[in-house]
């Protein structure tokens, strides 16, 4: 039985999920009118991109300002593992980071032409193949995190990562797209897509409310992750 802080998980799943209904609504639209729908999803998506970013602002504000008290970690690990000078572990990490999104950029393409010559369909490319390869790393910080009993860390980089990727980085590249892109971005997804989004943010809701985590409840988030790849392998979308 490992313990975890549960604010900070509901925190992170919370802000997921606003996420997932920022996600749901231009495709509700575009599938009960797509006439007006099509004309109002670019605007909307623009809309929702920028409230998104101001979300995740505010929630980090939320977490590391106004109520950091409350997302104090509940495990601390080995007891005489000497913390790192503040200047050597921000040099670390930039270095580091540098380095994993190179690897990465070679890695996923490498891996994603790969997958394609093997006959895997793009949707189980995109969001399965290169989503495990481009998460690696974080992958690897995880499980280590979990070994030496700091599951904190592991659920924030878990939840913590989705997060910054669907209110943050998602929205950035769409505001970009109108400056650098070759043609805007918006926020419809095909349906199916949609909706394993939102299953798998009300499973991280569900196995994170309780702050406690055993070894069978990742056997079940497993599963459900292994659902979503058997349909995505077998029942790609129409329109790729």
């Amino acid at each position: 039985m490992q313990e975890y802080n549960r604010v900070s998980a509901r925190l992170q799943a919370g802000l997921l999920f606003l996420a997932t209904i920022a996600l749901l609504i231009p495709s509700a639209i575009s599938k009960a009118d797509p006439v007006a729908g099509a004309a109002i999803t670019q605007k909307l998506s623009v809309g929702l991109a920028v409230l998104l970013t101001v979300a995740y602002g505010l929630g980090m504000l939320f977490s590391l300002k106004t109520h950091r008290e409350l997302f104090a970690s509940a495990q601390h690990g080995d007891a005489g593992e000497a913390p790192w000078p503040i200047g050597l572990a921000l040099a670390t990490l930039a270095g580091v980071t540098l380095l994993v999104a190179l690897v990465s950029e070679v890695f996923v393409e490498s891996v994603q032409k790969a997958a394609e010559s093997f006959g895997m369909t793009p949707a189980f490319v995109g969001f399965i193949v290169v989503a495990l390869v481009g998460g690696a790393a974080e992958m690897a910080s995880a499980f280590s995190g979990a070994r030496k009993n700091r599951l904190d860390l592991s659920v924030g980089i878990a939840l913590g990562s989705a997060a910054q990727i669907a209110l943050f980085v998602a929205p950035v590249l769409l505001l970009a797209s109108y400056f650098i892109g070759p043609t805007p971005m918006d926020l419809q997804f095909w349906p199916g897509a949609v909706v394993m989004i939102f299953l798998a943010t009300l499973t991280a809701s569900l196995v994170t409310n309780s702050g406690r985590s055993t070894w069978f409840v990742g056997v079940l988030v497993l599963m459900v992750y292994a659902i979503f790849a058997m349909t995505l392998y077998l029942l790609p979308p129409r329109s790729q």
